[in-house]
């Protein structure tokens, strides 16, 4: 079971810090992820646990950011225990049959499990070393790296280009 999209959606909860500030903001968020349904059931109080579920998220990576694997194990199980996963297969829009993390319960608690989980697949399947915190200062987003040689280090093409230019300037002004 690939739960790459699942760790994707981690990744954008904890990118969205400043932008995840209202219920239209998180169903736009579950919405561009393909949670239509979650989104029109989301409320205000999933919205507050999925807040707190980010900040303790954006632990886990700036952990993995900083090389240590044991605290990232150790606030991922931490998770786990929290929020138990409960797989369901389903099959749904013309798709084969395939598994699914929580789709009963309160939309925080399906977004929670699908996130933990997917992340505690990544760093079980991949290393915590995939988990990361972009280099380019002053960016702090998150990123996932799943690229063939672990050589990831910026967010986005954006961010590695401004970290690249600015390398550039810094040489040519001291050469």
């Amino acid at each position: 079971m690939d739960l790459t999209s699942y760790a994707e959606l981690a990744v954008l909860l904890v990118n969205r810090k400043y932008e995840l500030r209202s219920l239209e903001a998180l169903r736009d968020l579950l919405a561009e992820t393909g949670r239509t349904e979650a989104a029109a059931r989301a409320t205000r109080r999933d919205l507050d646990a999925i807040c707190e579920l980010r900040e303790e998220l954006t632990g886990v990576f700036e952990s993995a950011s900083q090389g240590d694997e044991a605290d990232v194990v150790e606030r991922l199980n931490g998770l786990l225990v929290r929020h138990p996963v409960h797989p369901q297969i389903s099959g749904h829009d013309g798709q084969s049959w395939h598994m699914h993390l929580t789709e009963g319960g309160r939309v925080a608690d399906t977004v929670a499990v699908g996130s933990v989980m997917g992340l505690a697949s990544v760093v079980t399947g991949l290393g915590a070393d995939r988990l990361g915190i972009c280099q380019a200062p002053p960016c702090r987003n998150a990123y996932l790296d799943t690229s063939s040689n672990k050589s990831r280090r910026y967010c986005s093409e954006r961010c590695a280009s401004r970290a690249n230019v600015a390398a550039y300037r810094a040489r040519k002004r001291n050469a």
